[in-house]
């Protein structure tokens, strides 16, 4: 009996991925434009996977303490490094002395970091910071560099939230933008209990009613982008299971451009590895049928 290899860490990398699909194209990998529109081809694969809901392995939760009097945040996280953040307060706004920049402070995870609502205008680097607030009068420290905001420009969507209150979760109900439109006091405050995605290229959630205090936290489950491939030797972010679909949905997006005879088996090929990775992708729970009491009792 042969033995077997003993590992299990098979991991294409982008080159491999391309190379098969050529191979399945009937073609021969050459170097220069073909990995450059290989590339593309595998990233706008991506985008049809994130338009499908396939990439379930991309969530991630965001816990955001709410901000007394403020309805609208980021979607993921957005933050800034400055000279010092402990007389800085949340929930005021900071102003950018040389930019005129501003943004509102939703945390201070550490004395020299801060959490943002997303900026109106852009920080200058090591720019002066101040706050016109009461509370902060003649206050100022400096502001590293603009704060990015790739993280929430990388969320798909929301998908599932809660409000946790003094340690307990509360469900809280997505609307739609004409439910959230046609409410007639925005600024009505209490515990929330809907939320309306503004799926802008910058993603924003509102919660309602406001909040009406800074201690409840809105906790969610969003969906981010699979990373770029933006070089041949780049690893794929896909489990082992969706090896598969990836391989067959280049080879039908690549057809397109240089075996288009060959697209629609391609294409066939592709759809039916995608229907069993989306398959195998969706959540699993405990399924059970309880008779019902009042039935048994008609029939015994």
């Amino acid at each position: 009996m042969m033995a077997v290899s003993g590992s299990k860490d098979f991991e294409p990398n982008v080159a491999d991925y391309v190379e098969e699909a050529f191979e399945r194209c009937g073609s021969e990998f050459r170097t220069g434009y073909d990995a450059v529109t290989s590339r593309r081809s595998l990233n706008f694969l991506f985008a049809d996977w994130a338009n499908r809901g396939l990439n379930r392995w991309t969530i991630n939760q965001v816990s955001q303490t709410v901000v007394s009097g403020l309805a609208e945040y980021p979607v993921g996280t957005i933050t800034g490094t400055v000279g010092s953040s402990t007389d800085l307060v949340v929930g005021n706004t900071i102003t950018g002395q040389t930019s005129a920049a501003t943004a509102v402070v939703l945390t201070k995870p550490s004395s020299t970091t801060i959490t943002l609502s997303i900026p109106s205008g852009t920080f200058t680097a090591g720019e002066t910071i101040s706050s016109s607030a009461s509370d902060e009068s003649g206050i100022t420290t400096t502001i590293s560099a603009n704060p990015g905001i790739t993280d929430v420009q990388s969320t798909i969507d929301i998908l599932s939230s809660v409000i946790r209150r003094s340690g307990t979760d509360i469900s809280i109900s997505r609307v739609s933008r004409d439910d959230y439109l046609s409410i007639p006091s925005k600024t009505t405050t209490g515990r929330p209990t809907q939320f309306y995605v503004d799926r802008q290229i910058t993603p924003t959630v509102k919660i309602w009613p406001t909040p009406e205090n800074s201690t409840d936290v809105f906790i969610y489950d969003r969906l981010v982008r699979i990373d770029d491939a933006d070089s041949s030797a780049n690893t794929v972010e896909v489990p082992f299971r969706f090896y598969p679909c990836l391989a067959a949905g280049l080879a039908y997006y690549l057809s397109l451009k240089i075996a288009p005879d060959r697209t629609p088996l391609l294409k066939s090929v592709y759809e039916e590895e995608f229907l069993r990775a989306a398959e195998e992708d969706r959540d699993r729970a405990s399924f059970s049928i309880t008779p019902s009491y009042s039935y048994l009792s008609a029939t015994s």
